[in-house]
């Protein structure tokens, strides 16, 4: 998931240090890691894919249906074992966040103001896509669409939201969580573990499925401090990964998560913490061949090109396939059109879904290339002043930026994309926006902030994800 680009390139620091378990010489002063760049983007283009294959359009004798296309697929368990990223999304984007951090504290920013660095770079594209679907809904709804094949479209939309929810929560927590692992990491993975299992437990004991919702933190708090364990060089052992692949098969025995690594993500359970393991130990085996891979000219300017964009790419990418999904709807009236929707699962459906992919990703493909400005214009204020400068961001004001941008995922989420929520969503993270932008620091650290830009020279493009 992360779905978000690295930090830039720079000349790696004079000397080195052996890096534990990964096997490589690492410079402490390295901003990008040629492996964790190519896999960022390869998980992302299979996130895109996936999310393609579920959208499923068709006309019954009931009308026109909207689904998950891969819900009643045969092979969607099995498939989920080898689909399912998000925890190692979460790694690389807390292998990201701890070299961020740690880069920005020598230029002494503070936990606030990197929370706030980190939302000014996180929220305002997603925030143009919420405030584009909010508008296309209130289109479709006006011209008279059917209300209940809008709200679905809502829904479909607003699924891959939750990401940006949970992402901005664990990076509010990143400059305690980063502390914790320096001083104890053993100890901090261990009390997360344990709050995953605990939360578990209960959920299971009492039958309460809402109880299982605390782990849509605290286990992605817990797969982000595995990203510093990677960070430092360390990831767990392929013995240890077999360890964690057998743990995973017994909480599906016993029935404590789903056997669907999809299905487990709502809410989360440890099985997904343990999935992480078992991807770290992949990673950290492979990651000499990544790096040698992603050294080559024709890769390196894909995978450049796609995580300078990876903010844009998650946000739009689902507007986007639903759209293209309803243009084909709608084209359905013209001759020969009709086999433009087979039944999903179809033998027809499955002949196409190269073609659908294929067009899916030319649509992505240009919808980025004209949203994505906003991700790759510069950033003035936002990306260039030294936010760690007195009085740039207060811890209060980071706060009410991490509440008020989650809580717009929360509403349109809860809500499953009704209209009046994605209003009120896209509202709150403008909000959130707002609260976080150095343009309401006062006249006088205004002035503070510029002599600072002048005293330490053009400051460096900040880390995205």
């Amino acid at each position: 998931m992360t779905i978000v680009a690295p930090t830039p390139r720079s000349a790696p620091a004079p000397r080195t240090a052996r890096t534990g378990r990964t096997g490589r010489t690492a410079a402490p002063g390295s901003r990008r890691d040629p492996a964790v760049d190519l896999v960022r983007a390869a998980c992302l283009v299979a996130v895109v894919a996936v999310h393609a294959l579920m959208v499923g359009v068709s006309v019954t004798g009931d009308g026109v249906v909207l689904e998950n296309a891969l819900e009643a697929w045969d092979l969607f368990t099995p498939f989920s074992w080898v689909a399912q990223m998000m925890p190692l999304f979460f790694i690389l984007g807390g292998f990201a966040s701890a070299t961020h951090l740690r880069r920005e504290r020598g230029r002494g920013v503070r936990g606030p103001e990197y929370v706030a660095l980190r939302l000014r770079r996180l929220l305002p594209v997603p925030l143009a896509a919420a405030v584009a679907t909010t508008v296309a809904l209130a289109v479709l709804a006006a011209a008279g669409l059917d209300p209940e094949l809008v709200a679905e479209a809502g829904w479909r939309i607003s699924q891959p939201l939750w990401f940006l929810g949970v992402y901005v929560l664990c990076t509010a927590f990143v400059p305690l969580a980063l502390r914790a692992h320096e001083r104890a990491p053993r100890r901090a993975v261990a009390a997360l573990g344990a709050a995953v299992l605990a939360v578990d437990a209960i959920r299971w004991v009492s039958g309460v499925d809402a109880v299982g919702c605390a782990n849509l933190l605290f286990v992605w708090l817990l797969v982000q401090q595995l990203g510093f364990w990677l960070a430092d060089g360390r990831a767990p052992s392929l013995r240890q990964a077999a360890w964690a692949a057998a743990g995973i098969a017994g909480l599906i025995v016993v029935g404590a998560s789903p056997a669907n690594l999809f299905e487990a993500l709502n809410p989360p359970t440890a099985a997904l913490a343990l999935l992480g393991v078992v991807q770290l130990a992949a990673f950290a085996a492979l990651r000499h061949r990544l790096a040698a891979r992603a050294g080559l000219p024709r890769v390196r300017r894909a995978v450049d090109a796609i995580n300078g964009t990876a903010m844009t790419i998650y946000s739009w990418h689902m507007p986007v396939v639903v759209l293209l999904a309803g243009l084909l709807l709608a084209a359905q009236s013209a001759p020969g059109a009709a086999a433009l929707l087979p039944a999903p699962l179809s033998g027809d459906w499955w002949l196409g879904r190269p073609a659908w992919l294929v067009a899916a990703g030319v649509a992505v493909t240009l919808a980025v290339s004209v949203a994505g400005r906003i991700e790759r214009r510069p950033r003035g204020a936002a990306g260039s002043v030294p936010a760690g400068r007195p009085g740039a961001v207060s811890a209060r004001r980071a706060a009410l930026g991490v509440l008020s941008g989650a809580g717009g995922v929360l509403v349109i989420l809860t809500a499953t994309g009704a209209l009046w929520a994605w209003a009120l969503g896209a509202a709150l993270i403008a909000a959130a926006v707002w609260t976080v932008s150095p343009a309401r620091l006062r006249p006088a650290d205004q002035i503070a902030v510029a002599g600072a830009v002048a005293a330490t020279g053009p400051a460096t493009r900040p880390a995205r994800g």
